[in-house]
């Protein structure tokens, strides 16, 4: 998979590239990290996994990667299943685990080229180049890793993990402790690589970068996975909108004929604020705004605003615990 020859865009599809099939995980001091989990991630595309700290979002993708054992369940990779087949089912996935767990006395160069070969994979110099000039690191292959900075060291391990042209790439919060400049540039990178026919599952305390790349966004919670759906459906669904109201003359108190519109007088009362669901077709704009009229109110300026993939998230989570 080479990330610079302009693949064509990639199609996401309702066939599933990875299968998790009633996974439970308790470890032996009795506590249960993960609780059920049935989940399907489609080929192609791009999938979000929220979650607060110590959610199980960790321990899932250890254990489809073959690093942690579970307790009870199954799971397979492209049809390949993680125990009965382990060396295929590995040989699909590529991981950038949140910790930069490289030789830092290793060359970026060798480190990839060691890499491949633990996988099997015949040598290939170009296909490591390009994978290296994808991730800006060509100038840098033979510097020891630990001189590299710390978004440098990011970028190593994804190259690693590509260096045995996986199909399916998890990406363990990826952009933890890097610059704002750095992450756009790894939002770019996930994107070509999805392009170039790889699916993805990112985990990530960035609500933002979930609501940028995701296709769809998964939130699991005391390890249970409490909703899958599409992004721009749980926008519509779950989201709310706010309409402001900047009145030409403050007011002391809102006339009784808008009281069913529920506003929200700001404190220096020069603007009206309306919250609505997205989804509610029962208040609609325009005959709120023809009620204001009617009720003699004057307004300068309306600006409206939708709820975050954020304040989503944080919704769900308190709903749900």
């Amino acid at each position: 998979m080479l990330l610079s020859a302009s693949p064509p865009k990639a199609v996401v599809t309702a066939e599933p590239i990875v299968c998790v099939a009633n996974l439970s995980k308790t470890y032996a001091s009795g506590f249960k990290a993960l609780d059920a989990v049935n989940l399907e991630i489609r080929r192609g595309e791009i999938f979000a996994l929220l979650g607060p700290n110590g959610a199980g979002k960790t321990t899932l993708i250890s254990i489809i990667c073959g690093i942690v054992n579970a307790s009870e369940g199954a799971i397979t990779a492209d049809g390949h299943d993680i125990k009965r087949d382990y060396r295929a089912a590995r040989a699909k996935i590529g991981l950038v685990p949140q910790e930069l767990t490289t030789d830092t006395f290793e060359t970026v160069w060798n480190t990839l080229r060691l890499s491949r070969g633990l996988f099997g994979k015949p040598a290939d110099p170009a296909y490591l180049e390009q994978v290296l000039r994808d991730v800006a690191l060509w100038d840098r292959r033979d510097a020891r890793i630990m001189t590299l900075s710390g978004g440098m060291k990011r970028r190593v391990m994804i190259a690693k993990a590509l260096s045995h042209e996986p199909i399916i790439l998890f990406l363990d919060e990826p952009t933890a402790g890097v610059d704002v400049e750095l992450r756009r540039d790894m939002w770019r990178m996930v994107r070509r690589l999805r392009e170039s026919g790889v699916t993805i599952i990112l985990t990530t305390h960035y609500i933002e970068e979930a609501e940028e790349l995701a296709d769809r966004i998964g939130v699991i919670n005391n390890g249970k996975l409490v909703l899958v759906e599409e992004k721009d459906v749980l926008m519509r669904k779950l989201g709310k909108k706010q309409l402001t109201l900047t009145l030409q003359a403050p007011i002391e108190r809102l006339p009784e004929s808008l009281a069913a519109y529920a506003f929200e007088l700001s404190p220096d009362r020069r603007e009206l604020i309306y919250t609505y669901d997205t989804v509610d077709g029962s208040h609609g704009i325009r005959p709120l705004l023809h009620a204001l009229d009617a009720a003699g109110l004057a307004y300068k300026d309306v600006e409206t605003k939708r709820s975050s993939l954020e304040e989503i998230f944080v919704d769900i989570v308190r709903e749900r615990s």
